[in-house]
């Protein structure tokens, strides 16, 4: 090799690298010249002269950059088989790099600084500490020569712990021989990383002057000058070293951290006042601070609630408050706020009955300052100090010390400030508006994380209630006085519907909100901690009459009424005499109008305000049915007058009113009574649902478009809409019906039911039965209910979606809110409350379908719970349901059968007896798994396909979102599916089976990464039932494990921990076809292959593949086949595996050693992520053992580890 080559190659690569980097270049110059660089790295022999070369400090930086890449490439990819002298020679060329090779501190590049310490930690992480003994010596040696070197020392330092022991990218043994080295010479490198930060704040400190020293220094400006570069170069160092401590206080033992009196403590304290520093220090202190570990060894943490460390805490936050916002300054403070949060967290950690921890003499200093916090302008760092709050509060010794206790009102003082929503981004309407524009990007993510604050706030100040409920209360009741005295403040922005009417802006608004959040948050902690006779019962009387006497035309603040009304209503338990006022107050809010009489349709704010009302109404009813019952009939007169007007309430609220008075008609406890009064409250409806014409309506899919009006054309689609009676016709009947199964239930207490002639005998278990006084009623209207899911079934019949109206074309489509929902899209936050609900007929069309279509299958869902044998005995039921829900399903789309299945076969279920799983459940269940599982498997391959294809195809008016919209509703109905068949077959002992979040849950891999699955998830008797038949048996079976290769993580990982192995299990015991388990075993397999790149997702797979393995093996010596066909399977540790299986005599070894020899093998069909795949491997060699090994095989260790060359130390320094 001559210098002429190195020299020739080198003018090459600079040529190549400036193309690459030139934004002039062509793209095919600059894809050769990129080609050019990779060959050489790959390929030739002369790397490192060259990059030595290119890495002098003559070159430009980007050259520079790429020749110490070089090197990179060589030590990561070539460095097991080069020769020892060049290991060497390439050592010391670096170090030399490192000693005179870079530029000045303050002039070198940052890229340049990276890559030369990238180079000695990759070393490090080959070579120390067998072969290379003296490292920590040499890199002292460097940091002695001046203050580059120093800064390049400590990336060195920093990026080693990061490799080794937080982010673990080299393998076992290595990461251990280094861990260990480095934990035995902590004490040398934390005292050099103190020493260094300390000389060098004290150089610059010197330099620049104590902040008191300043003015003294301005006169001697000249030197001042002259010291500048020195005294950067100083900060800078500091810097690093404060960087490179955070990246190890995160992790070494605490001894280090609290040794000589907490030193770095207080180093850290004091550097929290350096503009320059303060930021590195606040972070080092955080994690510090937030350490886990031994309680004993946390105690000398304490010294930070000492005199000195609280004074410079506080010291530094107020200079930094009082420095206005600039976001350096506004960072330190959030850092700041963390590290009193985290202080509080080890308070209440180590102070407890048992400990000898005392309350600090500061607590109270403290706890001003963390006030502070909670009273700055920042949403973001009032937010930040809820959960600290919320600790101190609970806290058993903290929360009777009178400090704590005298800081509650203060406290709810601030949380009064804090409910008010301000300080929207867009908006200059309140001093949180700035702080806001550098914590969120829109007012949509403000108003998200707002709600979730006031919710976090809702539960701390319900804390502080229960130490001391009085204060809460008074403090409402004031500030509800003031607002129902204060004038309405509309603001700037107005109501679009009326004059002087507030939005959810107006500064009127925001105050009764905050202040309703606030009584409701209070008053309801208040009766659960005070003792029935200390309640201020007169107190809280007065306050409800002031609301009830309030009287307000605007809907935004009328709701905020409603709400003290139902936050004050059970001071009503006290004084029964005030519930008629009470009522009519909510009965004259169901009726609310802005406008009387008004032609325009209502606004959303005004919808919302009468939904509450009757909310409220149903809420009293259901929690103080004993209190309402007296006053029975006058609410019932009430209802029937508001009914009486056909147009005077939507079909929700006339059902909603309904609804609260079969709640009533709960209390008579007197069968024929209730009976008799359903019956006249469902009078109405049983005359229009049995009608003739309502009878052809609903058994005819045409007749049925037609009366709804879905087959017309419409010259104006917003105010023109004839059959709108029809529809709400319809709805009032199902709704009703819904209402009055829902609600209506005998009494729960036994003795009561029997005496009020509910119960009508026991079943065999013992179990009492009941008769509901609905069923009847309910019954009577059934035929017609199934008529009209058939009908409604149909309608996705191509030749009826033909038939109709052009105007309603897309009738059946899915809702606007529902696809945002689905595609995770926020709604828009503005206005929502505001302008008039003009909606398109078409919309009403497509809600009045959607909510009919739930509403049908709510009935279903709740009949068996409500109507106990009475329905499940029906004649021929299976064979109805099967005729009417499950008819046509091929044509009804995924965003119909998701709720069908949830609200209506989940609920049939789980609350079905088991004498009817022969009769009902099996024959209805059978071939509905059949059905899902066909058209899931064919709704995947399609995706798959797509996948595979990905065509330029945009002929949609959107296909991108179409096709997201698609894929994302099969996802969520496989959930619904995968859910539903574990509801239905696997019992989980101990564990509550989660039924609504489940289903819906984020795709978020919120996952654990050791998944074993519940050793007690055992068939249910319904899943034995099931799987008794074989037909059904096979659909489950397939359904699952076909389910673990489809791109859905989510189930992939429910199904594989709660499903699979219980169904597998139950057939065993029976002859199983070699094809069959081959092809079970193949499905985990295939699972591993796509799912594998997600942690949870591949522990639970790999186990139940060992499982499998394990329990199949011995009889199907086809699962060795399949074992043979997984890419670059080691044959020989196979055949080991094997014979320990089949040899019960062999097999000692312990479970987790054998599930990780098994995870060895089938390595090669386990999925990478996508930034993995194409990664070139980077392989790092095993050194010596540093421990000896019990048993003396010293010669086949060195053969193995190092090529015969081991022991000899490689690095001499």
């Amino acid at each position: 090799m001559s210098a002429e080559q190195v020299s020739g190659l080198c003018e090459q690569l600079v040529k190549a690298v400036t193309v690459i980097m030139d934004p002039a270049s062509t793209q095919r110059y600059r894809l050769e010249a990129l080609k050019f660089c990779e060959e050489f790295k790959e390929k030739c022999p002369i790397c490192v002269p060259c990059g030595l070369k290119l890495a002098e400090k003559t070159q430009t930086a980007i050259v520079r950059h790429f020749g110490l890449q070089i090197l990179e490439h060589v030590v990561k990819f070539r460095w097991n088989s080069m020769p020892r002298l060049e290991k060497v020679y390439l050592k010391n060329n670096v170090m030399g790099l490192i000693s005179n090779g870079t530029q000045n501190i303050l002039e070198e590049e940052s890229h340049i600084k990276d890559v030369l310490s990238r180079i000695v930690v990759e070393m490090i992480k080959r070579e120390w500490p067998q072969h290379w003994p003296d490292m920590l010596k040499e890199l002292d040696t460097l940091s002695k020569q001046g203050e580059t070197q120093t800064e390049l020392v400590m990336f060195i330092l920093l990026r080693l712990a990061e490799d080794v022991v937080t982010f673990q990218t080299l393998p076992t043994q290595r990461r251990r021989d280094i861990q260990q080295t480095l934990t035995q010479n902590m004490e040398k490198i934390f005292s050099f990383l103190l020493t260094t930060l300390q000389q060098n704040v004290n150089k610059y400190r010197h330099m620049v002057g104590a902040p008191q020293e300043q003015e003294a220094l301005a006169t001697e400006q000249k030197t001042d000058l002259a010291q500048e570069p020195k005294a950067q170069a100083n900060c800078r160092v500091g810097i690093a070293a404060l960087n490179t401590l955070a990246g190890y206080i995160d992790w070494v033992a605490l001894s280090h951290i609290t040794a000589d009196n907490c030193k770095l403590l207080e180093m850290l304290c004091l550097l929290l006042n350096e503009p320059e520093l303060q930021i590195g220090a606040s972070e080092c202190l955080l994690i510090a601070v937030s350490r886990k570990g031994k309680l004993e060894d946390r105690k000398p943490l304490m010294v930070l609630f000492g005199d000195v460390a609280m004074h410079y805490i506080l010291s530094a936050a107020q200079t930094a408050d009082g420095e206005g916002l600039v976001e350096k300054h506004y960072v330190f403070l959030k850092r700041l706020c963390q590290v009193l949060c985290a202080l509080g967290s080890q308070l209440c950690a180590l102070l407890g009955s048992d400990s000898d921890v005392e309350t600090p003499a500061n607590f109270g200093k403290y706890l001003e300052a963390f006030l502070a916090f909670t009273t700055h302008p920042s949403q973001f760092l009032r937010s930040s100090t809820q959960i600290t709050w919320g600790a101190l509060f609970r806290h058993e010794v903290l929360s009777r010390d009178p400090l704590l206790l005298a800081m509650i009102p203060k406290y709810l003082r601030a949380s009064m400030t804090n409910l008010v929503k301000v300080g929207f981004p867009s908006k200059t309407d309140s001093p949180s508006c700035e702080y806001s524009r550098f914590d969120f990007d829109s007012d949509e993510d403000f108003n998200a994380f707002f709600n979730s604050f006031r919710a976090q706030q809702g539960e701390v100040m319900r804390m502080a209630c229960r130490l001391d409920p009085r204060t809460g209360f008074q403090m409402a009741g004031e500030w509800l006085k003031y607002q129902l005295t204060a004038p309405v403040d509309a603001g700037p922005m107005n109501s679009r519907t009326g004059e002087g009417l507030c939005s959810i802006f107006s500064p009127s608004f925001v105050q009764w909100d905050a202040m309703t959040f606030f009584s409701e948050s209070v008053i309801s902690q208040m009766f659960r901690t005070m003792d029935k006779d200390e309640i201020p019962v007169n107190d809280g009387i007065d306050l409800l009459q002031l609301v009830l006497n309030f009287e307000t035309k605007d809907p935004l603040i009328l709701s905020c009424v409603l709400t003290n009304v139902s936050a004050l209503f059970p001071f009503v338990t006290y004084r029964p005499e005030y519930l008629p006022q009470v009522l009519s107050k909510l009965f004259a809010s169901v009726t609310f109008e802005v406008i009387e009489e008004s032609k325009a349709p209502r606004t959303r704010a005004v919808k919302n305000v009468r939904r509450h009302a009757c909310s409220s109404i149903i809420k009293m009813c259901r929690d103080y049915p004993q209190l309402v019952l007296p006053n029975f009939d006058m609410l019932y007169n009430h209802v029937k007058q508001l009914l009486s007007n056909e147009l005077l309430l939507t079909q929700m609220e006339k059902c909603a009113l309904m609804e609260a008075l079969v709640l009533i008609s709960n209390q008579f406890k007197d069968y024929q009574r209730q009976k008799a009064f359903l019956e006249e409250l469902m009078a109405p409806v049983a005359g229009l649902w049995l009608s003739p014409e309502m009878q052809r309506v609903l058994s005819d899919p045409e007749a049925f478009i037609s009366y709804v009006g879905a087959d017309n054309k419409i010259a104006d689609p917003v105010l023109e809409d004839p059959s709108g009676l029809n529809r709400s016709r319809i709805s009032f009947c199902v709704y009703t019906i819904l209402g009055v199964v829902k609600r209506a239930r005998w009494p729960a207490a036994t003795e009561e039911a029997k005496a009020g002639g509910f119960l009508l005998g026991y079943m065999p278990s013992g179990t009492p039965i009941y008769r509901n006084p609905c069923t009847e009623q309910v019954l009577k209207l059934f035929d017609n209910l199934l008529a009209l899911i058939r009908t409604h079934n149909n309608l996705y019949m191509p030749e009826m979606v033909a038939r109709l109206g052009e105007t309603f074309a897309k009738a059946l489509d899915m809702l606007e809110v529902e696809k945002n929902a689905i595609l995770g899209l926020p709604q828009p936050l503005l206005e929502l409350y505001d302008s008039p609900v003009y909606k398109t007929v078409l919309e009403r069309m497509q809600g009045f379908f959607c909510t009919l279509y739930d509403n049908c299958f709510h009935i279903l869902g709740n009949a068996g719970p409500s109507m106990q044998q009475d329905f499940y005995t029906v004649e021929g039921l299976a064979t109805q349901l099967l005729s009417s829900a499950f008819i046509n399903l091929n044509n009804i789309p995924d965003y119909r059968l998701r709720p069908m299945l949830r609200v209506f076969v989940k609920p049939l279920v789980l609350s079905c007896p088991s004498e009817y799983y022969e009769t009902l459940v099996c024959p209805m269940l059978g071939p509905l798994f059949t059905y899902l599982h066909v058209r899931l498997s064919q709704k995947w391959q399609v995706i798959n396909q797509r996948s595979m294809l990905c065509e330029d195809d945009a002929a949609d008016d959107n296909p991108e979102s179409q096709e997201m919209l698609e894929e994302q509703l099969v996802r969520l109905l496989t959930r619904e599916v995968m859910d539903l068949i574990t509801v239905c077959c696997v019992s989980k002992k101990g564990v509550e089976h989660n039924t609504t979040a489940a289903v819906d849950g984020d795709d978020d891999e919120a996952m654990a990464t050791e998944v074993t699955p519940p050793a007690s998830a055992e068939l249910t008797e319904l899943g034995k039932c099931l799987m008794n038949q074989e037909d059904v048996c096979t659909a489950l079976l397939i359904t699952a494990y076909a389910s673990l290769s489809w791109k859905d993580t989510l189930s992939c990982q429910r199904t594989t921990t709660q499903l699979c192995w219980p169904l597998l299990k139950q057939v065993l015991p029976g002859n199983l076809l070699p094809d069959a388990v081959s092809w079970f075993f193949t499905s985990v397999l295939k699972g591993l292959q796509i799912h594998g790149q997600h942690d949870g997702c591949m522990a639970a797979l790999v186990h139940l593949a060992f499982q499998i393995y394990e329990a199949l093996r011995p009889r199907y010596t086809e699962l060795k086949t399949v074992m043979e066909q997984i890419p670059d399977i080691p044959r020989d540790s196979l055949e080991q595996f094997d014979s320990k299986l089949l040899n019960p005599a062999l097999q000692k070894v312990a479970d987790k050693r054998r599930k990780d020899h098994f995870k060895r093998l089938i390595a090669g069909c386990i999925g990478k992520p996508l930034a993995e795949q194409f990664r070139k491997e980077v392989h790092i060699r095993n050194l010596p053992s540093l421990f000896k090994k019990v048993k003396p095989s010293l010669e086949t260790d060195v053969l193995q580890n190092e090529d015969g060359e081991g022991l000899t130390a490689l690095f001499e320094p």
